[in-house]
């Protein structure tokens, strides 16, 4: 895909949505943290249910750290690998303050260093709470990148890197939200409704697929 193409997706996606962010719902950077340890392998859906209820009772370091992985675990029993994801998170609360004062770092390093936090997850958290040109691929984007042909590749990282050299600079901050959400619900994995899709006549996907009703 040439860079003109890009630049003409880019501006559509914003043109319809000029100010996305996550669908977690968080108030703070450590509560999007948590919501995104949580969000592995789970819906933002499951998610948000479970994080209403934990941040009404706890909603930094040092109170979850106290709720402790039995007091944590009836909040989100609802979520997949809940057990892994709790011991992960009261953990990472208590490196958070021995060693950050309490606070989510603004760093790459730092971040990847706390228990359940991926390059993934640290990706969505400098971009979405600290505002950083970040990319994080998840399915959605490594699918989106791959079928569209704005950034092919083989793994999430290959994607990662192909993105933040070929996105022009002025959409870099959001790129990561529009695809994801252009992904979640327009092209879907498994069968993508090019019908209704904005950027359909710039994408490269040669299969592309009919309305429903013209079957």
């Amino acid at each position: 895909m040439n860079a003109s193409k890009r630049l003409q997706i880019f501006e559509r996606l914003r043109a319809l949505d000029p100010a996305p962010t996550t669908e977690l719902e968080f108030g703070t950077p450590f509560e999007l943290l948590v919501a995104v340890i949580l969000s592995a392998q789970a819906t933002d859906r499951s998610v948000n249910l479970a994080t209403r209820e934990l941040f009404a009772h706890a909603r930094t370091p040092h109170a979850v750290a106290a709720l402790g992985v039995e007091g944590l675990t009836p909040f989100i029993a609802r979520i997949g690998l809940f057990r892994s994801k709790a011991r992960h998170i009261v953990e990472a609360c208590r490196m958070l303050i021995e060693h950050h004062g309490a606070q989510v770092p603004r760093s790459r390093e730092a971040l990847e260093a706390l228990p359940g936090v991926g390059r993934k997850t640290a990706n969505v958290v400098l971009n979405t709470a600290f505002g950083e040109p970040t990319i994080a691929v998840d399915t959605h984007i490594f699918r989106v990148a791959n079928r569209t042909g704005i950034a092919p590749g083989k793994t999430p990282r290959a994607v990662e890197g192909r993105l933040l050299s070929c996105v022009p600079q002025a959409f870099r901050r959001d790129a990561h939200h529009w695809l994801i959400l252009h992904g979640r619900y327009v092209c879907k994995a498994r069968k993508p409704e090019c019908w209704r899709c904005p950027i359909a006549d710039l994408c490269e996907y040669r299969a592309k697929s009919a309305p429903p009703d013209s079957a």
